[in-house]
């Protein structure tokens, strides 16, 4: 499958951003996502996870409360929808997606990774 990310950009501090990744090349449904995201000179890391049905998610601590992800199977697109962001949101965020049912929240456990969208939270 492959992985398309969308929706980066500047925004400023406490506002709202909304994360796309559109897959291609597989059966959607029979993917879990996951959101991880790589600030500079950091580790890659885990942000958002779906199973995938939609009914399961999880969220990081940094970001629970803040963030939603969705999806849309008839579309083949998942979403990361990011609000309250905090200047240490700033980051490429990728998604990321692999075989089974339920949530993964390891970067070892996906197989699959989009190119990233750059997310920047000005203060």
């Amino acid at each position: 499958v492959q992985l398309q990310a969308s929706g980066g950009g500047l925004v400023q501090a406490g506002g709202s951003l909304r994360l796309s990744c559109a897959a291609s090349g597989g059966t959607f449904s029979s993917y879990r996502m996951g959101w991880f995201r790589q600030a500079p000179g950091k580790e890659r890391e885990f942000v958002a996870a779906i199973s995938w049905s939609g009914g399961s998610t999880y969220f990081a601590d940094s970001v629970k409360g803040r963030f939603t992800v969705s999806r849309d199977n008839a579309k083949n697109t998942v979403y990361l929808q990011m609000n309250s962001l905090k200047p240490e949101d700033t980051a490429v965020y990728y998604c990321a997606a692999t075989r089974g049912s339920d949530i993964v929240v390891h970067i070892s456990g996906y197989a699959y990774w989009g190119q990233g969208t750059l997310v920047t939270v000005s203060s």
